[in-house]
């Protein structure tokens, strides 16, 4: 780092660090609302946006984005202290919510797009200065502009060439990453694509039956909430897929517990979310266990491995079948009128041995594409350290 470079408080160089406001909501008409949602992998993306009603309430000229404005999550535990910039003009005015900050910089300080990476170095510190209780966490405006120092090169031209730099760096990182997501997702739909092609098919002596006629099925049911804990006190509780491993097929986990057991899994039944936005979700019950609502368990004494990989092929489908106003609900007779084929039990295993060759296939390549994207953001933040340590070759 040469020697003309400053280190100042955030709230120093900045025109204006405020939230957003509180919004009035609308379907149609108003003017654009960013929220959350909004920001994320640097970022903004205004699909999840929403719309705010002028008439209820006036937005004042400062509160609209600008360019060059951050916009710093301030609230809730996961998306608190994601930052993203505006580095193109909004194409109608738009304004945020208020769990997110716009933190503005003084334009006679700093190019414009410096700035925004000056806050992406600082975007971990920001995520660890939230406080809060109740799992809600919050990033007090005072903290953000108080607490946070950041350093910069007084000449307009350094930081403008670092910007060069960084931009250019940082786009060919999005593109291996934009190209290793992709692999990914190819990886998953040969997966999915095999399994569509098993379970539609009709071989000699293949029996077609309803799901209920080959296994059982029973619906969760939530003990008292004042029963569960974290401690090992009583049985496993599985209320979601807060207590799922990533692996669809792979064992579920120890995480919350209950003194009020009521309905029961065995181990190695077939765990499925049945309620709310993660309806199709599943896991292998990885012990006896408490089944909380919204989770049903499907147990098979002659068909289990076969059913297994039947309802991971149908989740879409048990998805769009559930009701409710505001959010899927799948019941225990919907469940037990899914039809399948089922192939001789010789049949079975030689398919079964298959899948369960490719699908570790696919988990191990599922590990290289998330590796390689865990050392791409590595990359990123090491591109960054070295710019503003003065390290970066190019730098002056």
């Amino acid at each position: 780092m040469t020697g003309n470079w400053k280190t100042k408080k955030l709230g120093d160089v900045c025109d204006l660090l405020n939230r957003g406001i509180s919004p009035k909501y609308l379907e149609k008409g108003g003017v654009c609302v960013l929220n959350q949602k909004c920001i994320r992998n640097h970022r903004i993306n205004y699909e999840p946006s929403r719309r705010h009603d002028l008439s209820e309430k006036k937005v004042i000229e400062g509160r609209f984005i600008q360019l060059g404005d951050v916009l710093v999550n301030s609230t809730g535990t996961g998306t608190l202290g994601r930052v993203a910039q505006v580095r193109e003009e909004p194409v109608e005015p738009t304004t945020v919510d208020s769990h997110v900050t716009i933190v503005r910089p003084k334009k006679s300080m700093f190019h414009l797009d410096f700035f925004g990476y000056m806050l992406v170095v600082i975007e971990d510190a920001i995520k660890e200065a939230g406080e809060g209780c109740g799992g809600q966490t919050e990033l007090a405006r005072s903290v953000l502009a108080e607490k946070f120092f950041v350093s910069f090169p007084e000449s307009f031209s350094e930081q403008q060439q670092l910007v060069k730099i960084l931009d250019e760096s940082f786009e060919g990182i999005v593109n291996i990453k934009a190209n290793t997501e992709k692999n990914l997702k190819n990886a998953r739909s040969i997966f999915d694509n095999q399994l569509n092609v098993i379970f539609s098919q009709r071989g000699e002596g293949w029996v077609n039956k309803r799901l209920d006629e080959v296994c059982k099925i029973i619906m969760g049911q939530s003990p008292d909430g004042d029963t569960y804990n974290t401690t090992g006190n009583g049985i496993p509780l599985i209320n979601g897929p807060v207590e799922f491993s990533k692996d669809p097929f792979g064992k579920t986990i120890r995480s919350k517990f209950t003194t009020q057991p009521t309905k029961v899994c065995k181990e190695n039944d077939l765990i499925l979310c049945v309620r709310g936005s993660t309806t199709g979700k599943m896991n292998i019950a990885g012990f006896d266990a408490c089944i909380g609502r919204g989770v049903a368990t499907i147990r098979s004494n002659e068909y289990q491995p076969w059913i297994n990989y039947f309802i991971y092929a149908k989740r879409n489908e048990i998805y769009q079948m559930g009701t409710g106003a505001t959010f899927p609900n799948v019941s225990g007779s919907m469940l037990g009128g899914l039809k399948l084929s089922i192939p001789v039990l010789s049949k079975q295993k030689e398919i079964i041995n298959k899948l369960d060759s490719l699908h570790a296939e696919i988990q191990q390549l599922e590990s290289i594409y998330k590796r390689k994207l865990t050392q791409l953001e590595a990359l990123k933040k090491s591109l960054l350290q070295q710019a503003f340590t003065g390290n970066l070759k190019g730098c002056p």
